[in-house]
């Protein structure tokens, strides 16, 4: 699937036909009819709108036949969060998710997923605002395991951590302050939160987790790869969960 839909009709008939669009990126100022009604049916699907120059909106083209508008399509169906643990209870095993707060690299989610998959996590949660969707990048990086490991996209990821908690799972975020993650007890229902390279875990998504989890690190450079840590992570789960079998 093309990871872009140009045009007024083609971005309109994108929306009404179910397909599922990350983002919007519409022309700052037009306000004619037909963009008033495209940005009317994004809003109806809580789509994020971003207003941007001709500039911008040429760079995205690769028709340079864009009319103003241009969707940014997932290539693959995002999961509910309830499907994600669907899947854990049909294996009947506790539930172990893969949280991202921000992380915008493609490159990155799609190694993240791969490593969700391979280290049994039952999904992966992101953030509609301040993370790259499931690209056509993404879906290649993660070599195939976004065949099997669902994703789930949610409007508030605090929000989302509290109503998983109330369903018994706990909550764990790598963060450099937080305690030697060999120190904690990451068995039983979990979920995992990674942050971006940058700036890590978002202080209100850490304030909502139940542990924070520093990874010892020897070297000249204070951080990991957010790819990088999520496996770290996610594999001193996988050895706790097997200690305990």
């Amino acid at each position: 699937m093309s990871e872009l839909i140009e045009g007024r009709n083609a971005v309109l008939e994108a929306f009404r036909s179910g397909k599922c669009v990350d983002k919007l990126f519409i022309l700052d100022g037009c306000q004619d009819g037909p963009v008033r009604t495209i940005a009317r049916e994004a809003r109806k699907k809580d789509t994020i709108i971003n207003y941007v120059s001709k500039e911008r909106l040429d760079q995205l083209s690769e028709t340079k036949a864009h009319q103003g508008v241009i969707a940014q399509v997932a290539a693959y169906e995002y999961a509910t969060v309830e499907e994600i643990l669907a899947k854990a209870e049909e294996k009947g095993e506790p539930p172990f998710l893969v949280l991202l707060d921000n992380v915008e690299d493609p490159h990155n989610l799609g190694a993240i997923i791969r490593t969700a998959n391979l280290a049994g996590a039952h999904g992966v949660i992101i953030p509609k605002r301040r993370s790259v969707g499931l690209t056509a990048t993404v879906a290649k990086t993660s070599a195939g395991a976004l065949h099997y490991t669902p994703v789930a996209k949610v409007t508030n990821l605090v929000r989302t951590i509290e109503e998983l908690k109330e369903k018994g799972i706990w909550f764990v975020c790598a963060d450099m302050g937080g305690e030697p993650m060999y120190q904690l007890n990451l068995t039983g229902p979990i979920g995992m939160i990674v942050g971006n390279e940058g700036e890590g875990v978002s202080r209100l998504v850490r304030e909502a987790c139940d542990f924070t989890a520093s990874i010892p690190m020897k070297g000249d450079i204070d951080s990991l790869n957010a790819s990088v840590a999520a496996g770290v992570l996610a594999y001193e789960i996988v050895r706790q969960r097997l200690m305990v079998k």
